[in-house]
């Protein structure tokens, strides 16, 4: 039986720091969090976890996507933390692919595209995408079009857990353009754990409690949402078979 194969990409690395809300590094936060749910998931035999960096490295986006297809994995996992310029927005949101319906999804999904510019070959890599060009973004949803029921599915598993467990402020599930998921050929997820540019929260993110509470939080999510698929895909083959065997009677008749 193939194991349920997660692939969890800690946002950032090496020389791209992510945002430096407060002084905290995006990129630390966003990998221990990360090592974090793998260190739990591991701990269920039905799952395999892959992880698309484990230290402090610089790794391409379209080669964290490379990553997560040559894994055959069933999902993908993007952790990073949010910034604002109003230190007041505070709450943890999940994301996956979609057209944004607004201007603050946009800024989202620009912030995290623009470290392609860190990338040599980035025209080449990335068909000439442009992160600041709004249009550039509508072309990226066509390809993850396939996964963006199940996406949303796992994305929501992640923000009830965030609220029932964690009781963080609810900044529900949204769709914005993110390259790193665009790459991917399975359900595709990208979480922003909070607001470093938050005081509070930024301060939270970075402590071995506020870590270790969105790493338990998140595994959970990924077990349930694991629990969900696997009966919604018993459900199914059992309604298909249902209609074969109605089909075989009508035929009979």
């Amino acid at each position: 039986l193939k194991p349920f194969v997660v692939v969890l990409d800690a946002g950032h690395g090496g020389h791209d720091s992510g945002n430096r809300g407060n002084g905290y590094y995006e990129k630390n936060i966003a990998l221990k969090i990360a090592l974090g749910i793998g260190k739990i998931l591991q701990k269920n035999p039905d799952i395999k976890v892959i992880y698309t960096r484990k230290t402090d490295v610089f790794v391409k986006l379209v080669d964290r996507a490379k990553i997560a297809n040559k894994a055959d994995a069933d999902l993908f996992v993007s952790i990073h933390c949010d910034a604002f310029k109003s230190s007041a927005v505070f709450g943890a949101g999940t994301f996956v692919l979609g057209l944004h319906a607004n201007q603050r999804n946009f800024e989202v999904a620009k912030r995290e595209n623009s470290v392609i510019f860190y990338e040599e070959d980035y025209e080449k890599n990335y068909q000439g995408f442009d992160p600041n060009n709004p249009e550039s973004v509508i072309s990226l949803t066509l390809m993850q079009e396939a996964y963006s029921n199940q996406s949303i599915e796992a994305a929501d598993a992640i923000q009830k857990s965030f609220i029932s467990s964690l009781g963080r402020k609810n900044r529900t599930v949204k769709q914005a353009g993110f390259v790193v998921l665009k790459y991917t050929y399975m359900p595709s997820v990208l979480v922003e754990a909070g607001f470093l540019t938050n005081k509070k929260e930024g301060a939270y993110l970075n402590s071995k409690k506020g870590q270790n509470d969105m790493s338990r939080s998140i595994a959970k999510a990924i077990v349930n949402y694991k629990i969900d698929l696997e009966k919604s895909t018993i459900r199914s083959e059992t309604s298909s078979q249902d209609k074969e065997l109605v089909s075989k009677k009508i035929n009979k008749g």
